[in-house]
């Protein structure tokens, strides 16, 4: 990484942390120095497993740091606020106006509703709403109503709280392969335990107003998220609407699950078959070896050797000895290296039940370009007839490798101490001479 790139960085760094020293505020319990690093720690991780480019990835840095300082300069617009303070930073620094324009929009980009554009601000908006799949959630949702309560200097419902954080979490969404494939499950199990709770709490007033809460009026209500206070007080048919888009949005989610799968996923089953195709390799090429050497030890001993073992009789047994093991090393050297082709045909029914791999060779170089064209249609329609066919694959190498790298330690064991018997045999033969 260029250093220029990481210098920028650390003063964003130097420059947030300043800010927050001199504009702490006791009710920011959560919009704090120690939200703004959990963000930019986010940042880094999304960032690294997209592999950024080192001004894309300056571009999503220090709009981490920079995206929540507006709450101390204007809560009501504060990530305006943060925009135009990271501009105003960068600015300073002489950097590409482009740089800029990418840094705010990057920051802006995380108002609620969230709507990026492009891969950048939807990292940087991830970031942002990172903890919502995580362990800690629990925590941080108490430190938003802490914070929450202390800027509206009144005490808030916890059950009206809870349900805002249930309606917030509810139509929130990721936007990057990466956290959907990471946090979406966790996200939906701390959205689980805030409905059980938000439900044994419903019980137990049986309709009644909470006696042991304080509460607000409905326009005071804030969630436990960044989301706007109308979402507590929705009325049927506004709640009507967001269950529909709710519902699309699902939806929506589920046809890019399915059209497009994970990254890190595609990632893992590149690496394996990269792994296997270089043991595979490495296998051919001690076989390889083990052919050349012990071709050239039986030429030797054909061309020099037999024609004079009448005049030395001591040397037969050895000389046959080591014509044997030569033999046989090179048999299990071209075993393992002989390859075995299916029958490399496949039926309408094999693709119905998903039984056969359409990315192995060996299960379709028979068949014409239509029925292998139909079949790998199927294959990229149904997610799970493509990771299906994937595993097989990568199963199949394994299976292939385990064979040729059995046959060819026999192999070298076979010369190895066929070489040393010879040895001894060849001493023991001049010897007796």
């Amino acid at each position: 990484m260029k250093e220029a790139v990481v210098q920028l960085v650390q003063e964003a760094q130097v420059f947030v942390r300043a800010f927050f020293a001199n504009h702490e505020q006791e009710k920011r319990a959560y919009h704090n120095l120690a939200h703004t690093q959990a963000v930019v720690a986010a940042a880094e991780e999304i960032s690294s497993h997209y592999q950024l480019e080192d001004a894309d990835y300056e571009v999503v840095m220090v709009a981490a740091w920079f995206h929540d300082v507006g709450y101390h300069i204007d809560p009501d617009q504060h990530e305006q606020a943060g925009a135009d303070a990271a501009a105003a930073f960068l600015e300073a620094h002489a950097v590409a106006p482009g740089l800029t324009d990418q840094v705010k929009g990057c920051i802006l980009a995380t108002k609620i509703p969230q709507q990026p554009k492009g891969l950048l601000e939807a990292i940087v908006c991830d970031a942002d709403l990172f903890h919502l799949g995580r362990d800690r959630f629990k925590e941080i949702n108490g430190l938003m109503c802490q914070e929450k309560a202390k800027v509206l200097g009144k005490e808030l419902s916890r059950q009206q709280w809870r349900l805002g954080t249930i309606a917030f979490l509810e139509s929130h969404h990721y936007h990057t392969d990466y956290c959907r494939m990471l946090l979406t499950d966790k996200k939906a199990a701390n959205l689980a335990a805030l409905k059980k709770k938000a439900a044994e709490v419903a019980s137990r007033q049986s309709g009644a107003e909470e006696t042991k809460d304080a509460v607000l009026p409905e326009s005071e209500q804030g969630p436990a998220l960044p989301a706007t206070a109308a979402s507590l007080a929705d009325t049927g048919h506004e709640k009507q609407e967001k269950k529909k888009n709710k519902d699309k949005e699902k939806l929506k989610e589920k046809k890019e699950k399915n059209e497009r799968p994970d990254k890190g996923i595609e990632t893992m089953f590149r690496v394996t078959a990269g792994n296997n195709q270089k043991l595979s390799n490495m296998a051919d090429n001690k076989a390889h070896i083990l052919i050349s050497v012990n071709s050239i030890i039986l030429s030797a001993v054909i061309s020099l050797l037999l024609r004079k073992l009448d005049a030395h009789e001591e040397l037969i047994i050895p000389t046959f000895i080591l014509i044997t093991i030569s033999l046989i090393t090179i048999i299990f050297s071209i075993l393992s290296t002989r390859p075995t082709i299916p029958r490399g045909t496949f039926t309408e029914k094999d693709i119905e039940e998903k039984k056969t791999n359409l990315l192995f060779f060996g299960n379709f170089y028979k068949m014409n370009l239509e029925q292998y064209t139909k079949g790998m249609w199927q294959v990229m329609d149904d997610r799970d007839f493509l990771y299906g066919s994937l595993i097989k694959d990568v199963y199949a190498q394994g299976v292939v490798l385990g064979k040729k790298y059995r046959l060819l330690r026999t192999a070298y064991n076979v010369f190895m101490y066929g070489l040393i018997l010879s040895v001894i045999a060849y001493m023991i033969g001049v010897m007796v001479s």
